[in-house]
């Protein structure tokens, strides 16, 4: 691996298709934009929203939007610019992705020309504020079971909005304590006595004064760990009169007289395809969890550069703390982990652009596939950002815990991201489901694991889902020699192939697993799918380590520079094989390893680690982070503080790590 990397290249392949966008960010999101410690909770609300009208539209906050309402119809690049406002402040990303993410994309994926025409411009000016009102105290994961009711009086030609009890009481929601002015509520829609399922209303839930609307009740959700800067509030409705007009109808009308008609005759599968539209949301989570995770390791990695810790015999100055395995062992995996979900996430906005970028209809078995693959990866971006980010605290030392070193904030603000957008447990779940039924079935929803039929007719043989580099990955197993225990760990398509016969493995025994139940418990449906619940948690882990590393071969196959390749290559090296340590009590168990090799996988990964250990400044720096951003103080250099080292020594030190 050369020694000199050209940090410009790195940073041009990692900033993707949206350079510009990310670089817009860099340019203009000055220190006003950066987190205030020890502000109080409506500080920091009042200071969010203030922020949040002055970011320019033109940053690609809400290019999402159609071009003819001032956005640029660009999904991917919205995307992008939420991972940018997540390095800067969690609560600013958090709040813009309320507003144009969830509120403005409802209306812009459900509603029609009308609903367009009358409030898209003012969503995207900020002129509205607007909430997404979807979870409910007592329903949060099962969507479809939303118990808040929006019945239809042909008379009036209007809708009655209703909570019925407190378990409806709509919770948790962005905007909905101080901004809101008006609401996308999901209800299920009752018309000449027949409920239709889950639909969406644009309901007005403030004056001009921000005094709540005759039965619209509103409150604070309270204290919470992090993300202060959003006003996080709860909904009730005491008989709200909704205009005809104001149900976003895309998928299902209410004509005058209450009679019902939709182009997607099946409740269930209409229901599904409108989660779909909304699918970005979910994908922004997902990268904003990874960019606070690469400010995090930024952090981290920077700080181990500079801070000593005990000496050796005959050296007259104390050891680099990134000098140390064990802390290369906490830092590096984690970084080639954040490497492999970066390029996962481009991959995955990419597709998501593809899908529904265009004007014709939508490709529906791309679009099961999209959801999946953003359901999976949101999963794994949160609770990687969760574990990496209190590793890098931990990194750190004390200093990790102040305030002033941003780390305890990325801490708080990402925790609920593990939540939101969909329980990770769940998303898995779906993910599983989606593979044992090869998207034939609705995706998003958990009714019909427990039926028998389900399983009789449904779980089939398993088709492996590749990613965008098909042929690549193909080529790559192929050409890997017969006996494993004769081909390199480091050899890449060996590599692929571990990851694809674990996902395999898992999901055959899923299966007879599954069929099996359906023979033996007829009578207990619910048992069926609960018995196996950790098996199928276990084959969605499995699949989606093999697409991020799939997505992750693909990214190193495009680069061109030749440097920066064969560092990317390294780092490729080191997460694969991580991911194969970490789950070595499986492969051992499976015959897929001896133990001799399990043993050889350890010491070549702990090989990487000291070849890697000279790039890891390069690593964190090709993210492009500014040092203004990172808003820590351990990063500054302070000749007085006896515990850092001397600026003189912080100079010798960046003069041996790459740049």
């Amino acid at each position: 691996m050369p020694d000199h990397i050209d940090l410009a290249r790195l940073r041009e392949v990692l900033d993707g298709p949206w350079a510009e966008v990310r670089d817009a960010h860099r340019n203009h999101l000055d220190a006003r934009f950066l987190p205030v410690y020890g502000e109080t909770g409506d500080q920091a609300r009042e200071r969010i929203t203030r922020l949040l009208s002055d970011l320019p539209v033109e940053l690609g906050v809400a290019s999402a939007f159609p071009t003819e309402y001032g956005g640029r119809s660009d999904a991917g690049g919205s995307i992008v610019a939420s991972e940018m406002l997540a390095q800067v402040d969690l609560s600013l990303m958090v709040k813009a992705g309320v507003q144009w993410g969830l509120f403005g994309g409802a209306v812009t994926a459900l509603g029609t020309r009308r609903h367009h025409d009358a409030y898209l411009r003012d969503i995207i000016s900020g002129r509205i504020f607007g909430c997404f009102a979807m979870t409910e105290t007592g329903h949060g994961s099962d969507v479809q079971q939303l118990r808040t009711t929006c019945r239809y009086d042909p008379q009036t030609q209007t809708f009655d909005l209703h909570t019925p009890h407190e378990a409806a009481r709509k919770d948790y929601i962005g905007n909905a304590a101080r901004d809101g002015r008006m609401a996308v509520v999901f209800a299920q829609l009752i018309t000449n006595g027949r409920r239709h399922g889950v639909h969406a209303w644009l309901v007005p839930i403030r004056d001009a004064q921000g005094n709540p609307l005759p039965g619209v009740t509103i409150g604070d959700a309270g204290p919470k760990a992090g993300l202060l800067g959003v006003d996080n509030g709860r909904l009730s409705f005491d008989h709200v009169t909704v205009p005809r007009d104001m149900l976003l109808d895309r998928y299902g009308q209410v004509a005058e007289d209450g009679s019902y008609s939709s182009p997607i005759e099946n409740d269930s599968r209409r229901f599904f395809t409108m989660l779909g539209t909304l699918v970005r949301g979910r994908v922004s989570v997902g990268g904003a969890a990874s960019a606070a995770t690469k400010s995090a390791l930024t952090i981290a990695v920077r700080y181990g550069d500079i801070r000593r810790q005990f000496g050796t015999p005959g050296a007259d100055r104390e050891v680099l703390i990134n000098d140390y395995l064990a802390h290369q062992r906490k830092l590096l995996p984690a970084l080639a982990t954040t490497y492999a979900l970066h390029f996962a996430q481009t991959e995955l906005v990419t597709s998501l652009g593809e899908v529904q970028g265009g004007d014709g209809p939508v490709d529906e078995h791309r679009q099961r596939q999209l959801e999946s693959r953003a359901a999976g990866l949101k999963a794994a971006q949160t609770w990687h950002a969760t574990r990496t980010i209190q590793m890098c605290r931990e990194a750190c030392g004390g200093a990790g815990y102040l305030a002033e070193n941003r780390l305890p904030g990325l801490k708080a603000d990402t925790d609920v991201f593990t939540t939101f957008e969909g329980d990770n447990t769940v998303l898995l779940q779906l993910v599983a489901k989606g593979l044992l039924t090869g998207h034939r079935d609705a995706f998003g929803s958990l009714d019909g694991w427990g039926r028998a039929s389900f399983v009789a007719d449904q779980v089939r043989e398993m088709v492996l889902e590749r990613t965008a580099a098909r042929s690549l990955i193909e080529r790559l197993i192929s050409a890997v020699p017969g006996r494993d225990d004769e081909v390199a760990v480091t050899d890449r398509g060996w590599q692929l192939k571990a990851f694809e016969d674990r996902e395999r493995h898992l999901l055959d025994g899923a299966v007879r697993r599954l069929r099996n139940g359906a023979a033996t418990k007829k009578d207990r449906p619910f048992d069926i799918f609960n018995d196996v619940q950790d098996h199928v948690l276990a084959v969605a882990t499995a699949h989606i380590d093999r697409v991020t590393l799939e997505s992750f071969v693909a990214g190193i196959e495009e680069t061109a520079d030749p440097a920066v390749r064969a560092l990317l290559s390294r780092v490729g090296d080191l997460y694969a094989l991580s991911v194969i340590e970490a789950n070595k009590g499986w492969f051992l168990e499976h015959g897929r390893l001896t133990p001799a090799r399990s043993k050889a996988i350890t010491g070549v990964v702990n090989g990487l680690l000291k070849e890697l250990r000279p790039h890891m400044r390069t690593l964190v720096d090709g993210f492009a982070i500014p040092d203004t951003w990172l808003n820590c103080a351990i990063l500054k250099e302070e000749p007085g503080r006896q515990d850092l080292m001397t600026a003189h020594d912080a100079a010798d030190d960046r003069q041996v790590v790459p740049a």
